[in-house]
């Protein structure tokens, strides 16, 4: 399993603090989410969600400043009608670099 992003900046008992890079076609490998979490996007781009069989959960299209919170609902991180399951992997099916800034809850 891969990290939650490609690198941790901060960690405490209540809080972990990610950076994610992606080049194009960049896929973050498959992981798995513990806690809730909200990421900003710094650079963006079009990110595509498959669960651990490979299957796709959905694309979103992320411009600088899209902001979104995952709750931990069971085994799945729930964004209003956006549902994925806690492993799954992702991969940026853009034309640009995405980077975002999450932030994970305990």
């Amino acid at each position: 399993m891969a990290d939650i992003a490609t690198k941790k900046l901060f960690e405490n008992d209540k809080i972990a603090v990610w950076e994610m890079v992606l080049e194009p076609g960049e896929n973050s490998g498959l992981h798995t989410h513990s806690h809730s979490y909200v990421f900003y996007v710094l650079e963006g781009s079009t990110g595509e969600v498959k669960d651990r069989d490979g299957n796709s959960c959905g694309s979103l299209q992320m411009e600088p400043g899209f902001t979104l919170f995952f709750e931990m609902q069971g085994k799945e991180l729930v964004a209003g009608d956006f549902r994925i399951p806690v492993t799954h992997s992702a991969t940026n099916v853009g034309k640009t670099r995405f980077r975002e800034i999450l932030v994970e809850t305990k």
